[in-house]
């Protein structure tokens, strides 16, 4: 027998620091067992970790994890960064995606939005407009879903 729960959401505010993006997918975790998606686990920190990494690395300011679960056995993923740049391999346009070279297989860099893409159900971005004491910047986000709970 399913049962419905309410819609959730988990924010998890980080400064720019190197040990930001571990304390998110540790958290990420936690917040999964409780509300029992642990099946996410593995493929949600994949996503959280990329998506995180790129806002770490490519931004200098905070960052932000946010977690939504609106339906049961399926999580947003999104990640909040003041830069509003968009990386390649994302869109504005809903139903556009961009084309964007896949790096070398002897590249250490350069697969992390691929990989959000291939292991994702779906993925976006938003920029977000400064609008007075809102930071604006932009916010990526992947969804996966686990099995039907039916």
């Amino acid at each position: 027998m399913s049962t419905v729960s309410p819609p959730w959401t988990c924010t998890l505010q980080l400064p720019h620091d190197p040990r930001a993006p571990g304390i998110a997918r540790a958290t990420l975790r936690t917040v999964l067992a409780a509300h029992d998606l642990s099946a996410l686990t593995p493929t949600a920190e994949l996503l959280a970790a990329e998506l995180l990494t790129n806002a770490h690395l490519h931004t200098t300011g905070p960052y932000a994890l946010r977690l939504l679960g609106s339906e049961p056995g399926r999580l947003r993923i999104a990640v909040w960064d003041t830069d509003p740049r968009v990386p390649p391999g994302f869109t504005e346009d809903k139903g556009e995606v961009a084309d964007v070279a896949v790096a070398p297989d002897d590249a250490e860099t350069g697969r992390g939005l691929h990989l959000v893409r291939a292991c994702a159900d779906s993925w976006g971005v938003s920029v977000l407009r400064q609008l007075g004491a809102s930071k604006g910047g932009k916010l990526l986000w992947a969804e996966c879903r686990g099995d039907d709970p039916a």
